[in-house]
């Protein structure tokens, strides 16, 4: 036996450890950096969400306040309606009931 042919697989041996642990190392920056930049665009994507979701609130706010303001005018409307119907409606019948109520006392 060669001793520097025992020395030249030693060599070998070590040479291929520390391309194994390059290679090692190469996977983990590589897993580092995918994980870095999945949590990036999940973060990115949960603020466009949560904006998103935030501009529909609002929107449902703002319309359920101008609803409410105009519903108010509305209904305003529709009593005022509704009272003069019952005005000129009594008026109308009024002499109706009193000349009933002088006949049936």
């Amino acid at each position: 036996m060669d001793p520097f042919k025992g020395q030249g697989g030693i060599q070998m041996l070590l040479s291929a450890e520390q391309e194994a642990q390059h290679i090692v190392s190469n996977a983990r920056n590589l897993r580092t950096q995918r994980l870095k930049q999945a949590k990036d665009e999940a973060e990115k994507e949960a603020a466009q969400y949560r904006s998103h979701m935030e501009d529909e609130y609002q929107n449902s706010i703002s319309e359920t306040t101008g609803t409410s303001g105009s519903n108010v005018k509305r209904l305003e409307e529709e009593t005022e309606d509704k009272i003069k119907h019952l005005k000129k409606t009594s008026s109308e019948v009024s002499s109706e009931v009193v000349e009933m109520l002088l006949n049936n006392c």
